[in-house]
């Protein structure tokens, strides 16, 4: 995990909650998975989370952990993209120094908005729990709509570059992500309205080539009719 300054905050909330550190998820390659939510079903190969805490009521992170909305986490899923992120480059960058249990780096400053999907007003929110033991039910999630990229390489180098012991061993620290859980009666709110499209990709497909076919075929018969004019 990369901790961060508490002169980073959350706005939009009805109380002040201080940033904390940030961490991903991510799963194992060449398998499905990674990500902790899943959108449709769908799940992405790695997640990070930037992590809360509601500072106004509370005096530190693990006192706040054990309270309900005590924490705010934002959830940003990560797909493959075609090209290196140079905003998850700050963090990527270093983990050849942290290869092994307990050990810590610094990484230079950088701006944390960078590491954010496009179209930020689109979310999910709803109450939850952390995803690791103890699992409290403490936690305020903003699930992001929209996802970030990063790429094949980027992606590889999180799932070989880190070791769950002091001491490398050949087994890599992977799929460190918890399964889907039941919602449990919870109720899950969206910032926007998405509308389902009336028709399958393969429909809709269909439907653009008969169209353009008919198109062609229209000025097709207005051109002879034109040539008969003449």
């Amino acid at each position: 995990q990369l901790s961060l300054p508490p002169t980073l905050y959350l706005g939009g909330l009805p109380r002040k909650y201080v940033a904390a550190q940030l961490h991903l998820h991510w799963g194992q390659k060449g398998l499905p998975g990674g990500s902790e939510h899943q959108i449709n079903s769908e799940a992405t190969a790695a997640e990070l989370h930037i992590v809360h805490y509601d500072s106004d009521s509370f005096g530190s992170l693990s006192e706040a952990a054990q309270k309900p909305q005590g924490l705010a986490v934002l959830g940003i899923l990560i797909e493959m993209g075609e090209t290196e992120n140079p905003a998850y480059e700050h963090i990527l960058s270093h983990l050849h120094e942290i290869r092994h249990k307990d050990q810590k780096t610094s990484v230079p400053p950088f701006r944390l908005g960078e590491l954010l999907p496009p179209q930020l007003e689109q979310f999910f929110r709803y109450n939850g729990s952390l995803t690791t033991p103890p699992c409290y039910q403490s936690v305020l999630w903003t699930v992001f709509h929209r996802r970030a990229q990063i790429s094949v390489e980027q992606l590889e180098r999180l799932q070989e570059t880190l070791f769950s012991t002091e001491e490398e061993s050949s087994e890599p620290l992977v799929q460190n992500y918890r399964a889907p859980q039941p919602l449990n009666q919870r109720t899950v709110f969206a910032s926007f309205t998405q509308v389902e499209s009336l028709y399958t990709t393969g429909e809709m497909v269909g439907l653009g080539v008969g169209i353009l076919v008919g198109c062609l075929c229209l000025l097709l018969a207005v051109y002879f009719i034109a040539q008969k004019i003449r």
